[in-house]
């Protein structure tokens, strides 16, 4: 079987630590699957790529064909199967998010230009580094040949937030858990909703009613629990960590990528793709929602109700994510 070319952006960087050996021994595509790395990182991180090279090849990964390490984006993204953009521009103190999405468009314009020329035809794309949603709409602008619907951008991690908080409050394993959505941007504003979750069957919002002591205060719950933690869980990992989330981080990627690749069963996950118009969302934004997988693309679950509380908060979500393209507009990088 010939390799799949994986090229991994801040690869120097803890994510990408914690990605890359999962990666070479098959968590990602399975078990069968060579991969071939592509490290690209700026020129001041080279080192830690080159180091974390020199752990994979002492690891004897029976999967791993290759690793080329760079600083430049047309070598990393020639051939790639699958694009992992994890290096980003992280804000600083006194930093206004205009000039942030001025920063990151320096970073993932040329990425989305360096894939356009370089990468394989059946390219996907997943964007990490934040602000994710809009980093995935200013790389996909710069890659006109590739159709939008190859990009997406990170919402798995707030899924698993989800899931995690849920299955501690019900006292349940993760596993009996589905339908689970995260709605719009990666960011304080998403809604990780649980209107169509179960619970072994049931309802998830009549699993809490009976936990909690009712339907009022499950819904307290969800809205001042529940809702808050998940969409503020890093800044929370931060506090107690001292540096942002990496592992989890990156099980959320190769999870992504591996339902994406192998198919998502008969249940949904979340991710920010294309919308087409979907529950509302604008056209051309990237916007989280649940998605499907049949191994070739993620496509947006359509026909689901939303309440009105649900519509109010993608609602609330889809506004941040207009605002930030208007940005992006007027500074000119879209």
């Amino acid at each position: 079987m010939d390799a799949t070319t994986v090229t991994v952006t801040g690869a120097g960087g803890q994510i990408g630590y914690a990605l890359l050996f999962r990666i070479a021994a098959g968590d990602m595509l399975g078990a069968e699957r060579p991969v071939r790395l592509r490290l690209l990182e700026i020129p001041q991180g080279l080192a830690s790529a080159e180091g974390a090279a020199l752990e994979l090849q002492d690891c004897a990964f029976p999967l791993l064909a290759d690793v080329e390490i760079t600083d430049d984006p047309r070598v990393a993204f020639d051939g790639a199967n699958i694009a992992m953009l994890v290096g980003a521009r992280p804000r600083s103190a006194g930093m206004e998010r205009a000039d942030l999405l001025a920063a990151n468009a320096g970073i993932f314009g040329p990425q989305g230009a360096a894939l356009n020329a370089a990468a394989a035809d059946d390219v996907r794309v997943v964007v990490v580094g934040n602000p994710a949603n809009t980093n995935a709409l200013i790389a996909a602008a710069s890659a006109p040949d590739i159709p939008g619907e190859r990009f997406a951008a990170l919402t798995r991690l707030d899924h698993d937030r989800a899931l995690a908080q849920l299955a501690a409050a019900l006292e349940t394993p993760v596993a009996a858990l589905r339908g689970v959505i995260v709605w719009g941007n990666h960011s304080a504003t998403q809604f990780p909703d649980v209107a169509h979750a179960t619970v072994a069957g049931r309802p998830v919002t009549d699993a809490l009613a009976e936990r909690l002591g009712g339907s009022a205060a499950a819904a307290a719950w969800l809205d001042e629990a529940f809702v808050p933690r998940v969409a503020q869980r890093g800044a929370e990992i931060i506090s107690v960590r001292g540096s942002s989330s990496a592992a989890s981080a990156a099980h959320a990627a190769i999870s992504h990528v591996r339902d994406l690749v192998h198919g998502t069963g008969d249940g949904w996950t979340s991710a920010a793709v294309l919308s087409h118009g979907e529950y509302g969302v604008p056209a051309g934004l990237y916007s989280s929602a649940p998605v499907t997988s049949d191994g070739t693309a993620y496509r947006v679950v359509d026909g689901l109700e939303l309440d009105e509380r649900g519509r109010a908060r993608l609602d609330a979500s889809v506004a941040e994510l207009v605002a930030e393209r208007d940005a992006v507009r007027a500074l000119g990088l879209i």
